[in-house]
């Protein structure tokens, strides 16, 4: 063992560190990772903003977000709810109506997303202008680099000896 390494493994999920990116452990048993994960997808994002406003029944959250299927919001609201964050309500009508609307947990997170959302539109040009100049700076690598193996292939060509 290296000098300076500890011998106990510890959890360095649990180490309090605020600032320390060892917080957000790589292993899938660390639950920040897992809450991270589950409040930073596409689908939990779109939900947890649209239901800020008001509750919203499922067909209403299905119309609202473009592209998500209806097994994937079907598991996203189950999700939601079981982190406490969005809560369920069923009316006994015929047919069932069912509302979703966020905790007051769920809103404190909403205002979370709100702030990435303004950082996102803040930004959006100087990334828009650094993946252009990512995507080009690329291309020009892997056009040198493509260069340099036909070089190579051509020396190796004139220095094979001719076949009569």
């Amino acid at each position: 063992m290296e000098d300076g390494t500890s011998e106990s493994l510890g959890n360095p999920c649990d180490t309090g560190l605020d600032d320390d990116v060892v917080q957000w452990d790589q292993r899938a048993d660390c639950e920040v990772r897992q809450i991270l994960d589950r409040v930073a997808d596409k689908w939990s994002l779109l939900v947890i903003a649209l239901l800020d406003k008001r509750s919203l029944r499922f067909t209403e959250l299905r119309r609202a977000i473009d592209g998500v299927s209806q097994r994937m919001l079907t598991r996203t609201l189950r999700h939601l709810e079981r982190d406490g964050l969005v809560s369920r309500t069923v009316h006994p009508t015929v047919p069932p109506r069912v509302d979703y609307a966020l905790t007051p947990m769920g809103a404190t997170l909403h205002s979370t997303i709100r702030a990435l959302v303004g950082w996102t539109e803040e930004h959006q040009s100087a990334i828009a202008a650094a993946r252009t100049a990512y995507d080009l700076r690329a291309a020009a690598e892997r056009e040198a680099a493509e260069r340099e193996a036909a070089e190579r292939d051509a020396v190796a060509r004139a220095a094979l000896p001719v076949r009569a």
